[in-house]
């Protein structure tokens, strides 16, 4: 499968994004998937992940901000993104997973296919 991610951008604090990550070659939910985000100078981190089942899991730092979901007849990965901060400033990356895990996976390693990264920069 390849993804393609967009939607990245500048927002102000407060404000919402909505990040895609479009699928091609394979049906996108027959993956598990996650999203990740690298802030400069810093790591890459775990944000949220759906399993290939339709579990989720979300990093603490985005809890109740941030949103995963499907869209089949798109073949599209969405990343829904509210009340932003300033530290969500990072490049966010979607990955694919054949391995077909009950619970999410939050390591990078465990995603075999990458997006090339959209950047989300938030204003204070």
């Amino acid at each position: 499968v390849q993804l393609q991610a967009y939607g990245g951008g500048l927002v102000q604090a407060g404000g919402s994004q909505r990040l895609s990550c479009a699928a091609s070659g394979d049906t996108v939910s027959s993956y598990s998937i996650g999203w990740f985000r690298q802030a400069p100078g810093k790591e890459r981190e775990f944000v949220v992940g759906l399993t290939w089942n339709g579990n989720t899991y979300y990093a603490d730092s985005v809890k109740g901000r941030f949103t995963i979901s499907i869209d089949s007849r798109k073949n599209t990965v969405n990343l829904e993104m509210n009340s932003l901060r300033p530290e969500d400033t990072a490049v966010y990356y979607c990955a694919a997973g054949r391995r077909h895990s009950y619970t999410v996976v939050v390591d990078a390693a465990g995603y075999e296919f990458w997006g090339q990264g959209t950047l989300v920069t938030v204003s204070s």
